[in-house]
């Protein structure tokens, strides 16, 4: 199995998990899960400098499942990258599992992404030329997992989102739903302790929208996750248990949006 990075290394036990092993709820030290500090990102444009959001300053526990809403262009899906090792910030800190995730490095972040974040997109990204069970396999086999063995944790996986009679189907054969259901199988197959999920149920219709969002849900308490979500869909943000608005450059509460008996 992959070494912890050297900026990784000490954090706790969990890079060495075997396969498919449980994830504790919270951190080893009780910190946040996610922690950010005078977060600014700006973008050089033919226009000159452009701001998305700058003095963000807000923590997230573990267990919380929390929902991001705002405008198109407001920068939702950046902040998400930024917050997954996946895009830099200008300036500021961003702490992920108690690691400054700004000061890895290129190779050292790959390692953290494969060992601590599951990221769930609008569009599948499934290889359409593998099976469902190879393309939820592939994170593992990414970490050194030999192919068997990840295998067979893909399958237990599919068995989870309810997709273990399609393992052999490859991804052309597969509905949307089941494709989405597939692409967060492969998400949480490593066992992440956080979960980006960015318009996860944008491309599908409401019903099967509805059955997707239960699922992340369910996976969520079921399996310790930490989830931030990303999502124009403000009744499945209702459903959170925390909503943020990310409206120039600024992240506020929703408060009436605030589910507080934690009902996904």
């Amino acid at each position: 199995m992959m070494k912890a990075s050297p900026a990784a290394a000490g954090q706790d036990s969990r890079t060495d998990r075997e396969p498919g092993s449980r994830v504790p709820l919270n951190p080893g030290d009780g910190s946040p899960v996610i922690r950010v500090e005078g977060l600014r990102k700006t973008y050089q444009t033919a226009r000159g400098a452009l701001t998305l959001f700058e003095d963000l300053d807000f923590q997230v526990e573990a267990g919380e499942l929390v929902a991001i809403v705002g405008q198109s262009g407001a920068g939702k899906s950046t902040l998400l990258h930024i917050l997954g090792a996946l895009d830099a910030p200008s300036t500021g800190k961003v702490y992920c599992a108690s690691t400054d995730v700004a000061a890895l490095t290129p190779r050292e972040a790959a390692a953290f992404r494969n060992r601590e974040i599951g990221y769930l997109w609008q569009f599948h990204y499934l290889l359409p030329e593998f099976t469902a069970q190879e393309n939820v396999a592939m994170p593992l086999m990414a970490r050194g997992v030999n192919r068997r063995d990840a295998q067979a944790v893909a399958a237990n996986w599919l068995r989870e989102v309810g997709l273990e009679d399609r393992g052999d189907h490859r991804a052309g054969e597969l509905s949307g739903g089941e494709q989405q259901r597939v692409a967060l199988a492969r998400a949480v197959v490593n066992q992440p302790r956080l979960l980006l999920a960015d318009e996860p149920t944008g491309d599908l219709d409401a019903m099967t929208a509805d059955r997707v969002f239960e699922l992340i849900g369910r996976l969520h308490a079921s399996h310790g996750l930490t989830s931030i979500l990303v999502t124009h869909n403000m009744d499945l943000a209702a459903r959170c248990t925390r909503v943020l608005r990310l409206e120039g450059g600024r992240l506020t509460a929703v408060p009436q949006l605030v589910n507080p008996a934690g009902r996904l």
